[in-house]
């Protein structure tokens, strides 16, 4: 299960503990990191890869949405506020919702429905893939990597580590079933952890791929495809 990782933005100390109650009867989610104000707020987003960020608007110096315009690559945001008559510009920043205080559990479940929901339409990990490259988002940054840079994708658990030429490897969270999906017809897959770039392949056996020096597990689950695959120069 997917282990999202959490910050919440509030001045209210008894509305932050809410939110982290209410994510508590959730699997699958980890707080990990709190601020009063957008100051703090700010440092927590660049010392976490925050996958969902809980925004409140009304708080000193620097307001809820004055901070999200401030992110060149903010992270999926639910804002819960007071205010009601703030949602139309929040809804203009792309948020996934926009919660009233007090907040209800069931409304709050359905707020975390919908940000899961907007992650398998828009995968986090994945942003953009074209004829020749892609944009992953790793280290909170995005990089443009040419496939003819890849050699290798390896899955490990909720991440992909993605190694490219010149010992390069970037790391974005990801699963390897959709980046499979994506990719062109001279990535193969090899293992359930592993996909190969087959221009980067200096050989293979039945159990084994060798790719820049690195030797990659063959499974049985694969062998037959790898070898007809290889067979016929595809």
């Amino acid at each position: 299960m997917s282990n999202y990782k959490v910050l919440i933005i509030d001045d209210e100390p008894i509305a932050r503990r809410i939110v982290k109650n209410f994510l508590s009867q959730i699997d699958g989610y980890e707080v990990v990191g709190e601020a009063s104000d957008a100051k703090a707020g700010f440092a927590e987003v660049m010392q976490n890869d925050i996958d969902l960020l809980f925004l409140d608007i009304e708080m000193p110096e620097i307001s809820g949405l004055n901070f999200l315009r401030s992110l060149a690559q903010p992270p999926k945001v639910i804002i819960i506020s007071a205010y009601r008559e703030y949602a139309v510009e929040g809804f203009d920043l792309n948020v996934v919702d926009y919660l009233l205080k007090p907040v209800a559990i069931d409304r709050f479940k359905s707020a975390i429905e919908k940000f899961e929901s907007s992650l398998q339409n828009h995968n986090k990990g994945i942003e953009q893939i074209k004829n020749d490259y892609l944009f992953i988002r790793s280290d909170r940054k995005h990089y443009k990597i040419n496939y003819q840079q890849i050699t290798y994708i390896e899955s490990q658990s909720d991440y992909l580590i993605i190694h490219g030429t010149e010992q390069q490897t970037w790391k974005t969270k990801d699963t390897i079933k959709h980046i499979e999906e994506k990719l062109p017809s001279k990535f193969i897959r090899i293992h359930r952890s592993y996909i190969v770039n087959m221009n980067h392949v200096t050989a293979l056996n039945r159990e084994l791929v060798e790719i820049e020096q690195e030797m990659l597990p063959v499974s049985k689950s694969f062998r037959e495809e790898v070898i007809k695959l290889f067979e016929k120069g595809n």
